[in-house]
């Protein structure tokens, strides 16, 4: 009798959305991967149509999101955009500043960005995790009207968690390639801990 694998199968991708359902997606949300008391809730600047069309999170092909969580030790193996209601299993979630999808985050407005800071300070209250960890330099300046942050831990809390900022992930953030990624996320994990 052949012994069952405790290793779950891999989720298999879909197929990929057509320009249509790209242009479709505009302005839908995706779904928070949330739960009381994460070591880590990833905080994006709001999800891309790709994302919308497919209602996962950093779902793009290009995005380093999930390689970075991988080779920085967050995850065992690299976790596709569908599986990410794992990384609960690693005490880690995701939401967004903004909800709504948009091409790119450039049409997002400051206002949107405060509201969003509004809203996740709340949320943060309510599930308080250990970390938050924005993805966004510029986002976290707008959204928290912040002039001057570095990269890493920032003075201050929400609630009683402490909160990180990393670049964004996405592949059209050329300033940071992966290996400079997963030594952010590295760090993060190490303070997460």
């Amino acid at each position: 009798m052949a012994k069952k694998s405790k290793r779950r199968a891999r989720h298999p991708e879909p197929r990929r959305p057509s320009k249509a359902e790209l242009l479709a997606a505009r302005n839908k949300t995706v779904p928070d991967v949330i739960a009381p008391r994460l070591r880590v809730l990833f905080v994006g600047i709001n999800p891309g149509l790709y994302s919308g069309a497919v209602r996962h999170h950093f779902a793009r092909p290009g995005n380093r999101f999930w390689p970075a969580l991988h080779k920085s030790g967050f995850t065992p193996r690299l976790l596709s955009p569908y599986e990410e209601h794992e990384l609960l299993e690693f005490g880690c979630g995701i939401t967004n500043l903004v909800t709504r999808t948009t091409a790119n985050a450039a049409e997002l407005t400051e206002k949107e960005l405060c509201t969003g800071a509004r809203r996740l300070t709340v949320k943060v209250r309510r599930y308080r995790p250990r970390v938050v960890a924005v993805l966004g330099v510029g986002a976290y300046r707008a959204a928290f009207h912040r002039a001057r942050i570095r990269i890493g831990e920032q003075p201050g809390t929400i609630g009683k968690s402490k909160v990180w900022v990393l670049p964004n992930p996405s592949g059209l953030n050329a300033n940071y390639q992966l290996p400079e990624l997963a030594r952010f996320f590295r760090k993060l994990r190490g303070a997460a801990s």
